[in-house]
């Protein structure tokens, strides 16, 4: 027989529809309240806890938090970081970090794990950070940011040196005293934290800063580019030495096109800005004497150099006269020298001066027999033969003139622009024509009607024309 719903069976089966038993005082939870609950009683459990373990999969959102996981190799926990925290990482967080995180753990209900809150993030050991140390330098050595032809020359004289320190440290005292000591140089200081939090951005804000002067100054106030730029830190551990390690400081020092000197540290210290700066210094002091000469040994290197270059010009000055003396003493006399060529040119001259009356006298005798050839009668005959010949000319002129061939009764036909009528067609044409005789012209129109056909006269016989009639054609 079947149980009957709601009703226990003896065989202790489940139950289709919850009942509240007799005795019974725990009431069902949402999964939002035991949710809740289990937030409520991890983060009262675990308020602040150090956790070490290995990052991986590092993401930084746009919103700047950024989520990742701490790892070991039995377990995995799930790890945020807010805006504000993470923008004071000291290093730059990578996924294979060992890292140390502090903070409070908590849950996501969204999807029911649970999670710590980093509210700092250091590296776990000394190793750590070689480790990260190594990782960057090789990559960055890969983009060329080491390469020994990116490196510049350091100026033998800067005029002006930037130094990039810390401005109450006693480096920048000890690089201000050897200059002192052994160039007076003008030096611009560009005061910025050498370690901690916000230091790498300070120093890489310097190094452009330095970098993109011009010379022109803001206002009233000019100032100058620096001819050399020192990067100076005294000695430190390696994580107070840390803000010369990060990539921004790096990049910025490769980027610089003012010649720079890493002074970072002591004689064992090294950074990665040594790799890309032109020239390292084991010290800030000797960084200084790297910088520009000693004065004093300038000038006796130049006072050694002028006094070389004076017995130099001495020498040659002694040279130059001996052999001037010596070749005189073997150049004979001038009139020695000189007697020959005045003899020739004398003979030369005479020589001229007989060719020239040769050819003049030459001259006048073919002049003479030309004038003789030309005899008087001869020119009277060339004479007649030219005034023949021009007659001749104006005869055949004169026939040729319209207005003689006028005078024996042609006339020249135009129209009443001018144009010259050749046919009847075109006189036909023209309707008023203009006839051009000997003494004057006389303007006549044309007749358009039917023509009557010209009588025949006995040869030799003019035709002639009643008196009245005007027209040229019937």
């Amino acid at each position: 027989m079947s149980t009957p719903v709601g009703e226990d069976s003896d065989s202790g089966d489940a139950r289709l529809v919850a009942q509240v038993q007799a005795g019974d005082n725990a009431a069902p939870l949402s999964v939002a309240q035991l949710s809740a609950a289990i937030k409520r009683t991890l983060e009262q459990g675990f308020t602040h806890v150090r956790v070490r373990g290995e990052i991986s999969g590092f993401k930084r959102a746009a919103s700047g938090h950024v989520y990742f996981a701490l790892k070991d190799s039995d377990a995995k926990l799930d790890a945020v970081m807010w805006k504000g925290q993470a923008a004071r990482i000291p290093f730059a967080a990578e996924d294979g970090l060992d890292i140390i995180a502090t903070g409070r753990i908590t849950t996501y209900p969204g999807r029911s794990n649970y999670q710590i809150i980093v509210e700092q993030m250091e590296l776990a050991g000394e190793g750590a950070l070689l480790a990260l140390l190594e990782k960057t330098r090789l990559r960055l050595a890969a983009e060329g940011l080491f390469d020994a032809e990116r490196k510049q020359a350091i100026p033998y004289l800067p005029r002006v040196i930037g130094v990039v320190t810390s401005p109450t440290g006693a480096v920048i005292r000890d690089i201000l005293h050897r200059l002192s000591d052994r160039m007076p140089t003008h030096v611009l200081v560009w005061p910025v934290l050498v370690q901690g939090a916000g230091a790498a951005g300070q120093i890489a804000a310097a190094i452009a800063g330095f970098d993109a002067l011009d010379g022109s100054g803001d206002g009233s106030i000019a100032i100058p580019r620096p001819d050399l730029v020192i990067v100076a830190r005294g000695g430190g551990s390696i994580e107070d030495l840390w803000a010369f390690n990060e990539e921004a400081v790096v990049r910025a020092v490769a980027a610089c096109r003012i010649p720079l000197i890493s002074a970072v540290g002591h004689e064992t210290d090294t950074t990665l800005i040594d790799f890309a700066a032109d020239v390292r210094a084991p010290t800030p002091t000797a960084a200084a004497e790297m910088a520009v000469p000693v004065r004093a040994d300038l000038e006796a290197e130049l006072a050694m150099r002028g006094s070389r270059a004076a017995r130099a010009w001495a020498r040659q000055v002694t040279t130059a006269r001996d052999g001037f003396n010596a070749m005189a003493e073997r150049t004979p006399p001038l009139d020695r020298l000189l007697g020959p060529q005045r003899q020739r040119l004398d003979e030369v001259g005479v020589r001229l001066s007989q060719s020239f009356r040769l050819v003049m006298a030459g001259a006048g005798a073919r002049l003479a027999q030309a004038s003789a050839a030309l005899r008087p009668s001869l020119i009277g005959q060339l004479w007649l033969r030219a005034q023949e010949r021009l007659d001749a000319a104006w005869r055949l002129l004169a026939s040729l003139d319209p207005r003689a061939m006028m005078a024996r009764g042609f006339a020249i036909v135009r129209t009443g622009s001018g144009a010259v009528v050749t046919s009847a067609k075109k006189a036909r044409e023209a309707h008023d024509l203009v006839l051009g005789f000997a003494d004057g012209d006389v303007a006549v129109s044309v007749f358009t009607g039917a023509a009557t056909p010209p009588r025949k006269l006995a040869p030799g016989r003019p035709q002639q024309k009643s008196a009245n009639q005007s027209d040229l054609f019937d």
